[in-house]
């Protein structure tokens, strides 16, 4: 190479590295510039807090969900003959490892209380917890989260997908959560379940015993702290229905797993650890392993004590 051309290159060199170094410079002071206008102004921080209670050191160590003074109310609060009391002034807490059912006539609040638990409604007033986490302060991707992660659903119409198999339906939630699937966990369920042979059926292919059953394989997949059962044995027949109901117990029996129940049947309810009677958005009566005909009684109490009201206590007695 010749010495112009040396030369040539040497100060192409030197100019591109002075071009460098007076844009860096530049968008520096830009920076600078910009960092002195924005403290011209307030800034103004939004940050979204939910409360941690730490279980293990608090009242609700055996807890793995509980409700705080919980208020939910419909319609225009200023105006009373529109406003509606789902949920008044309710306290209460329920048991890891134990199975909850929830009941009470039509309008009672029971269903509006599960949705408060689950975080698929909001308080009013009072607070949720679930794992120690605050249901009623989270976000809509707090929330998201939490029921990916530590709720289970069943639902009185099933809510599978009906372009997917059995199989496909019970690993959904796991793979829309990019979570790696236990296929240990996975043929164990399906055995206790008796799916084996209908894992490649189509939900139109099954029948609605069969369609509960893939429901709470899907629930309990995920493992999640409490599953939040929503009349789960509304639209079966009574074999199904003991089906089901046997497996639901079965799982907090042999698995631990904490269950939280809805449901306008005496005989669903009788399977449960812990009955909560639920009238006019209060909880009215906590019993613990009643047989059915305990149950039955509270219902016949109350239809005796508001006979002017023959419509709603029916629901609860059909």
């Amino acid at each position: 190479m010749g010495k112009h051309e040396m030369k040539s290159t040497s100060l192409f060199a030197r100019v591109r590295r002075e071009s460098i170094r007076r844009h860096s410079v530049r968008h520096k002071s830009v920076r600078q510039g910009s960092s002195h206008r924005k403290t011209d102004r307030p800034t103004v921080v939004r940050t979204v807090t939910h409360t941690v209670v730490h279980p293990e050191s608090s009242e609700h160590a055996q807890s793995v969900a509980w409700a705080e003074d919980l208020v939910k109310t419909y319609g225009d609060a200023h105006d009373p003959d529109t406003e509606v009391t789902a949920l008044d002034h309710i306290t209460v807490d329920f048991q890891r490892g134990h199975l909850t059912a929830i009941m009470g006539p039509s309008g009672s609040g029971k269903s509006t209380l599960m949705h408060c638990l689950a975080g698929l409604d909001t308080p009013t007033s009072g607070k949720v917890f679930v794992e120690g986490l605050e249901v009623s302060a989270m976000n809509q991707r707090q929330l998201t989260q939490l029921r990916r992660e530590r709720i289970g659903f069943i639902f009185q119409s099933f809510n599978l997908v009906p372009t997917l198999s059995a199989e496909e339906n019970i690993l959904l939630p796991l793979q829309i959560a990019h979570r790696p699937i236990d296929r240990d966990w996975f043929n164990t369920l399906v055995h206790v379940m008796g799916l084996e042979s209908r894992l490649a059926h189509r939900p139109s292919q099954l029948s609605g015993g069969q369609q509960q059953r893939v429901a709470c394989a899907r629930a309990l997949m995920s493992r999640p702290s409490v599953i939040f059962a929503d009349e789960p044995t509304g639209n079966l027949d009574s074999r199904s229905s003991r089906e089901v109901l046997g497996f639901l117990r079965d799982s907090v029996e042999k698995y631990g797993q904490s269950i939280v129940m809805v449901t306008h049947d005496p005989n669903a309810a009788a399977y449960a650890d812990r009955v909560l009677v639920l009238a006019d958005g209060r909880i009215t009566r906590d019993m613990h392993q009643p047989s059915r005909e305990q149950i039955l009684a509270v219902f016949d109490d109350s239809a005796s004590s508001a006979s002017s009201s023959p419509a709603g206590n029916g629901e609860e007695r059909s």
